[in-house]
């Protein structure tokens, strides 16, 4: 599968995580969230791959909760 790098914009309107970019580089910082990739002067990006992992991470955690 071909890498893809998506820009911030997506991750609200294609991936359904509403954070702002302060909180996303908090999440970060504390390796909580996947890293930003640099693309251009002043522009960044996030590894799809990265994000999806993330995203179905979340959802293990919940359902381990909820066998618990």
């Amino acid at each position: 599968m071909p890498l893809c790098i998506i820009p911030y914009a997506d991750l609200k309107t294609k991936k359904g995580i509403p954070y702002s970019k302060p909180h996303l580089w908090r999440l970060e910082r504390d390796g909580k969230f996947p890293r930003r990739v640099p693309v251009g002067p002043n522009r960044y990006g996030y590894v799809e791959g990265e994000i999806d992992a993330y995203l179905e991470n979340l959802v293990k955690a919940r359902d381990a909760r909820v066998r618990a």
